[in-house]
């Protein structure tokens, strides 16, 4: 019995895996997006996104790198959007920029996007956007939680991460038995 489960096990990850679309989304139903939008697409601005991108992302992954659910992260950055504004600042102080910032949480419009061969769809979504100056430039963005974006943050991150295939796993545990 077992060995007619993992057959039909096997044969159903075979059937998903040749009927993906290279369109499908990745992106869970209950995410919140992280956006960080340059004022334009000079070196200038864009690296100014980048740092601002660094320093936020590594504030986040420190308030929310314990946070259990979507709910609670949520609670997490509603909580803490007069320190991320004030974390802003400071770096856009720092690096004397001077064109302004604004920072959103709740439901803010993404474009359609397609990278590494998967579109993103146009939307609205649960995110922090945070625009720089007039936010005409290209942004950057990524998923809060579950947090796909802040294993960088963590310096420790790469050399805890186990990886594991699947199916490999589930052929051993029951043709060792």
């Amino acid at each position: 019995m077992k060995k007619i489960l993992l057959l039909l096990s096997i044969i159903s990850f075979i059937y998903i895996g040749l009927n993906y679309k290279e369109d499908d989304n990745i992106i869970p139903d209950e995410a919140i997006r992280f956006r960080v939008v340059a004022n334009s697409n000079t070196v200038y601005d864009q690296n100014i996104k980048l740092q601002v991108r660094n320093t936020v992302q590594n504030e986040i992954f420190k308030l929310i790198k314990d946070s259990k659910s979507i709910d609670d992260t949520r609670k997490i950055l509603k909580e803490h959007q007069k320190e991320l504004y004030d974390v802003i600042n400071n770096k856009l102080k720092e690096l004397d920029y001077n064109k302004g910032f604004e920072i959103k949480y709740g439901f803010n419009h993404f474009p359609k996007k397609k990278y590494k061969g998967v579109t993103y769809k146009e939307g609205n979504y649960e995110s922090l956007v945070i625009t720089l100056g007039s936010g005409n430039g290209d942004n950057f963005w990524c998923v809060l939680f579950p947090p796909l974006c802040l294993l960088e943050a963590d310096d420790n991150s790469s050399s805890n991460i186990e990886y594991k295939f699947f199916v490999k796993d589930l052929i051993d545990k029951y043709l060792k038995k």
